[in-house]
């Protein structure tokens, strides 16, 4: 009579031959939760492994915080009329006689196109001489030219133009309408009127950033706190070089999320849950909600203060931990900041792996199964 195994020696059998299987590396995602916190400087690691609470999130709600200089913002409105050198005049002179001094036999009008104002402020006009137009304004270079030529012959009539010119202008360059160099007119004095004059942002409004260059200065600004905030919509200077350019933070996701790839912010700030939800949420079948991990290298001031320590030197390699279910852990996500360059790992739930350890152990039976029946099928013809 055969001995028969007893069912728990059975089962014992196959759990022994399952972590066999197991720990010869089944294809996976990443590290578990287990192997995570096992890399804790707790656990002699190199990372803080750090829950995510409401300390935490404020410790760590630190977002690029951009806006204009007091010195942008102080700029006062530039006069429209007021002549710089480099400005284009144009002149109308005219004469109250047949045969004037600058008109001829046939007409009484001259006209003198495009006279720029040359770098000490001065231009050149015909009987009137060198005058002085840089800090003008065209109303009071036409009353000069007047009384020069007053002298000259009679009652004299003059009219002055200021044109397009380069010496109050703005250069735009970017991801706008039209790029190009502008001046600085009555309707273009700041820098919403002029990014307008080039046709607008090309970009998504939400990730446009606006950069100023002012000689030395530079400073920079969300494309829409310009209207958010009236104090960012500066006045231009001449010589201001304007960039408009897209955000450029990113993010990496990776684990049990509906996309792995490295993804561009969509908006000035991100939380956690909007991250997640960029990625395609978490995998249903797979993700395990209770270890959302989000790695990143955190400067030394802001991981003192999570860990409530004072010692700690230089940027810190830094795992915050997210549990979706408990009660909280939805608000705790949506009020994690996300930062550039940071990791966002989804772990796989322990029963993924061990149905990858089964179906590892079925597959030989089943194949062993499908040959027999194969070949039952090939004897019986």
């Amino acid at each position: 009579m055969k001995s028969r195994s007893p069912r728990w020696a059975k089962s014992v059998a196959l759990l022994l031959i399952a972590a066999m299987v197991s720990s010869c590396g089944l294809p996976r995602v990443g590290p578990n939760k287990r192997e995570i916190y096992a890399g804790s400087v707790q656990r002699e690691g190199d990372a803080f492994v750090v829950s995510v609470n409401d300390r935490v999130t404020r410790a760590t709600a630190v977002q690029p915080a951009l806006g204009f200089t007091e010195e942008f913002k102080r700029a006062g409105l530039i006069g429209s009329d007021t002549i710089r050198p480099g400005d284009v005049l144009g002149l109308t002179i005219w004469e109250n006689v047949d045969d004037g001094l600058l008109a001829g036999a046939a007409t009484n009008q001259t006209v003198l196109e495009e006279v720029q104002v040359d770098g000490a402020g001065f231009i050149f006009v015909p009987y009137a001489g060198r005058i002085r137009a840089a800090g003008n304004t065209p109303e009071a270079i036409r009353r000069i030219i007047t009384s020069k030529l007053d002298e000259q012959t009679p009652d004299p009539q003059v009219e002055v133009r200021r044109l397009a010119g380069d010496g109050a202008t703005v250069s735009l360059i970017g991801s706008v309408g039209a790029q190009g160099v502008y001046p600085i007119e009555r309707p273009t004095r700041t820098l919403s009127t002029m990014l307008a004059s080039a046709g607008g942002v090309t970009i998504q409004p939400e990730v446009a950033q606006i950069t100023v260059v002012r000689g030395d200065q530079r400073s920079k600004v969300w494309f829409q706190d310009l209207f958010k905030h009236p104090g960012f919509d500066i006045a231009l200077r001449g010589g201001d070089r304007i960039l408009v350019e897209e955000d450029t933070r990113a993010f990496t996701a990776l684990g049990a999320t509906g996309a792995q790839a490295r993804l561009p912010f969509d908006s000035p700030t991100l939380s956690a849950v909007e991250a997640i939800a960029q990625v395609g949420g978490l995998q249903s079948t797979t993700a395990d909600p209770t270890g959302v991990f989000i790695l990143r290298n955190e400067p030394a001031e802001i991981a003192n203060q999570v860990l409530g320590r004072n010692d700690l030197v230089g940027a810190q390699r830094m795992v915050y931990v997210l549990d979706l279910t408990r009660p909280n852990g939805m608000f705790m996500a949506r009020d994690f900041a996300v930062r550039d360059e940071d990791t966002i790992y989804v772990t796989e739930a322990p029963f993924t792996q061990w149905s990858r350890t089964i179906s590892s152990l079925l597959a030989p039976v089943t194949s062993v199964g499908s040959l027999a029946s194969t070949a039952q099928t090939l004897s019986g013809n």
